[in-house]
């Protein structure tokens, strides 16, 4: 199973849904956001993609009534955790927090196989030797939103723990059909 792993979106939903696109043209069955979606209407491109988005605040939380009814309005695509969450998917135990102090903490007990987060829009992939002599891999995607930094995204696939780092592209016809997108800088 492939899944995408974005964070820090901050109100920009057309790099969102273009990184989205991109990843299930690549694959992805699920999509991970890592937090600061900001706006919750910043989630309404994803449904109409059909991959189920698991998503938590971070220290934007936004409107949290509003988080409620975007995900009460697509039950089966867009899961909102809260701070953080714990999932399980193709048999991979996830953990996702936006902080990437906690994140790390949370990498080291050996509870998870994967620990991802967000919140410094700097891309980290890293495998970490957790208290138990087992791996877990860290990984930060980096700012989707392209917050500061180029819009990126991580590709990962579940069955041998590989994960690629993606630009967001500018050329994806998703992209094309909305009206143009300027990453914050």
């Amino acid at each position: 199973m492939k899944i995408c792993i974005v964070s820090d979106s901050h109100d920009n939903r057309a790099l969102l849904a273009t990184a989205v696109h991109d990843a299930k043209d690549k694959g992805a069955e699920a999509v991970l956001h890592c937090g600061d979606v900001v706006a919750p209407t910043t989630l309404r491109g994803l449904p109409p993609i059909g991959l189920p988005v698991h998503v938590i605040h971070g220290n934007n939380t936004g409107d949290m009534f509003a988080m409620h009814v975007v995900m009460k309005t697509f039950p089966e695509i867009i899961h909102y955790h809260g701070m953080d969450a714990n999932i399980v998917l193709a048999g991979k135990r996830i953990f996702m927090v936006h902080y990437p102090h906690y994140a790390r903490a949370m990498s080291l007990t050996g509870d998870y196989d994967l620990v991802c987060f967000g919140h410094d829009h700097r891309i980290e992939i890293e495998q970490v030797k957790t208290i138990d002599d087992q791996q877990c891999y860290l990984i930060n995607p980096g700012t989707v939103g392209g917050v500061g930094k180029a819009p990126t995204y991580i590709l990962a696939d579940l069955e041998d723990m590989s994960f690629e780092q993606f630009a967001v592209p500018t050329d994806h016809p998703y992209i094309k059909n909305t009206d143009p997108v300027t990453p914050h800088r």
